[in-house]
């Protein structure tokens, strides 16, 4: 294989305000870059793995800013086509939590070069080049073609690379009633998946990580996120932790210091991705998922340097009373402070 991992999805150029306030009412916007996929390819090179994004911008100055700034973390971005008719997408939102009904987010996606995705023009052997191939339902809901593509490289077949698969519930994206099932069926041609129990429950109507496993037979492994309460993974292939019928390993979250909700999502998906090919236990992997998601939460971006390996592993080999007391705040990750462990009560 090429590489540890291949993201295969849109990236976007974010513009993000200058201070709180509705979109109406923000006088400047300060540029970034966001995009489910790219942030988890990101964030696993900072982590030390050979990462690859494949995606499709415009032959603009924003594709230059995207594929620029996405290099810069050590990603390759050698197979990223230019598409000289579409734009590169780009979005801007508030400076508040996501969580809250005062946020908004406004898209300009539609007909972007990312939505042109398609069988005939993304490279496949660079993309199925990787150990893992994480993909996120996003891509799913932006074209016909972007959909084929999807079911083509989430196809059974001899010498597939590990598939990851984010459900990534965007309502709003799909065109119809069809996304939910669209989504379920390509979960369950994955090998490992991420999923949200607040998306399950609104796109499938499941309610428990148990119900949620149940209606995903086939993945070896499916992660149910918690948020803040933690984490469960439902595995069904024998590693030394769990048994064939599916036992379920949950893990609790930290206590972090929450400076943004941005981008946790993604940071766990690289911090479970991080763990598994290091062959660490599913235990281990639910807890590197939440240290990195934390090294999200505590800072403002869409993306955060994950903590240094060493780090996380010391913090992930405490046993279960310390991990419960452990608080992590603003600068955790930072290399002067690697050696407080965390904040703690």
């Amino acid at each position: 294989m090429d590489v540890d991992v291949v993201a295969l999805g849109e990236s976007m150029v974010t513009f993000l305000p200058s201070r709180p306030g509705r979109l109406a009412d923000v006088p400047s916007f300060d540029r970034a870059i966001g995009g489910a996929e790219s942030n988890v390819a990101c964030v696993l090179a900072a982590a030390g793995h050979t990462a690859r994004w494949i995606g499709r911008v415009g032959a603009d100055g924003f594709g230059d800013h995207l594929v620029e700034c996405i290099a810069g973390y050590g990603v390759d971005v050698s197979s990223v086509s230019r598409d000289p008719a579409r734009p590169t997408g780009v979005y801007f939102r508030t400076a508040g939590d996501r969580g809250t009904g005062a946020h908004e987010v406004a898209y300009y996606r539609a007909g972007s070069a990312a939505s042109a995705m398609s069988v005939g023009n993304v490279d496949l052997r660079a993309v199925r080049a990787g150990r893992v191939l994480h993909l996120s339902g996003i891509t799913a809901a932006l074209s016909g073609a972007c959909l084929d593509l999807m079911r083509e490289l989430t196809a059974p077949r001899p010498g597939r690379p590990l598939v990851s698969f984010d459900v990534n519930y965007r309502p709003a994206l799909w065109r119809g009633a069809d996304g939910p099932r669209v989504l379920l069926d390509l979960a369950r041609r994955a090998d490992i998946v991420f999923v949200g129990d607040d998306e399950a429950r609104d796109a499938w109507g499941l309610h428990g990580g148990r119900s949620i496993a149940g209606a995903l037979p086939e993945p070896a492994m499916v992660v149910v996120k918690r948020g803040k309460a933690g984490a469960t993974a439902f595995g069904r292939t024998g590693d030394g932790t769990e048994d064939a019928d599916g036992t379920a390993t949950f893990v609790r979250a930290p206590q972090v210091d929450v400076v943004a909700h941005v981008g946790a999502g993604d940071a766990f998906a690289a911090g479970f991705l991080s763990a598994t090919l290091r062959d660490l236990p599913v235990r281990d992997r639910l807890r590197h998922g939440h240290l990195f998601a934390a090294a999200a939460l505590t800072t403002p971006g869409d993306l955060a340097t994950p903590p240094a390996r060493d780090h996380a592993d010391r913090l992930t080999a405490l046993d279960d009373t310390a991990w419960g007391r452990l608080r992590l705040a603003p600068g955790w990750t930072q290399a002067e402070r690697a050696t407080e462990e965390a904040n703690t009560p």
